[in-house]
């Protein structure tokens, strides 16, 4: 049985780390209104520039494009995958990275054992997850959510722009969190490269515009695709950071107030033990005092 000593050590201990998981809640709802307000300014731009894309690339004129036409036979395989650098956001990473070996596992196992499924991480978790047991990590980037910026998805978007064109990467799917709400982020699965020629679009607002293109669909196309791979990559990272610091903060809050709980049941054990001990002494004090009255 625990003493009184034992019990107060641990209300102290669970009360510390209240203090610590408010504190985390705090800090984590201040980076998610911020990382908020830059995921939603970007997102009319990045389904913008989707949405014109998906209708230049149906011209003909541009099928022939190496960032368009999909290859012959996909040799390789390129699977983005983006996590968070830090735990202590429930199952913000686990659900994710449990996708992406569902993925791996169905759709593309031949690809991974035939050694062609190239695995490139974003985030120090899933770095770590899927080096530990042996997966083919050719790209590892992480760090980079302590100071988003611009740069840093232009350096990931160089390299998939890179390998791609150099015939390393035949194909390449990204594997990330979409914010949805507070309380649950989406997993989402994109094709990336090369980019799809859709003939619908699931966005009720979209239709298929009949564009005059100036001075051509080839030129336009030049310019327009490395800007929507930038912006895609760049949409990405703010959806996963903004999904990160709703899903930390509802960890947080969970985690204080179930140190709420405890601190009420080792309280109320608290003082079922102290009560004991007290009616002990009580006890002790009646027993001596009849042995002191008979002996005299």
């Amino acid at each position: 049985m625990a003493t009184l000593r034992d019990i107060r050590s641990r209300i102290k201990g669970v009360k510390n780390t209240q203090q610590i998981t408010k504190a985390m809640k705090m800090v984590a709802a201040a980076k998610l209104r911020r990382a908020q307000d830059s995921m939603l300014a970007a997102r009319p731009y990045s389904r913008k520039i989707k949405a014109l894309l998906t209708d230049l690339v149906t011209d003909e004129r541009v099928q022939e494009h190496p960032l368009v036409k999909a290859r012959a036979e996909v040799k390789t395989i390129a699977l983005v995958v983006v996590t968070a650098d830090r735990g202590l956001c429930g199952s913000f990473n686990s659900n994710l990275i449990k996708s992406a070996v569902r993925l791996i596992n169905s759709e593309f196992a031949d690809y991974q054992e035939s050694g062609n499924l190239n695995l490139i991480t974003i985030g120090r978790v899933g770095s770590e997850f899927f080096k530990k047991r042996g997966y083919k990590v050719t790209y590892s980037n992480f760090g980079l959510f302590g100071h988003l910026s611009m740069s840093e998805a232009k350096t990931i978007n160089a390299h998939l722009n890179d390998g791609f064109l150099s015939g390393k990467y035949d194909k390449i799917v990204v594997i990330s969190n979409e914010f949805k709400n507070v309380m649950t982020p989406k997993v989402t699965i994109t094709q990336l490269l090369p980019v799809q020629q859709q003939t619908s679009v699931s966005d009720d607002n979209h239709y298929h515009a009949d564009y005059i293109f100036e001075p051509d669909p080839v030129q336009i196309i030049e310019s327009l695709v490395p800007l929507y791979l930038l912006q895609q990559i760049w949409q990405v990272l703010l959806e996963s950071y903004a999904s990160e610091q709703g899903a930390r903060m509802s960890a947080m809050d969970a985690a204080t107030e179930n140190a709420k709980e405890l601190l009420r049941n080792l309280t109320l054990n608290y003082n079922r033990v102290r009560q004991a001990a007290i009616t002990k002494e009580i006890l002790e004090i009646i027993s001596g005092a009849e042995s002191l009255s008979k002996s005299s």
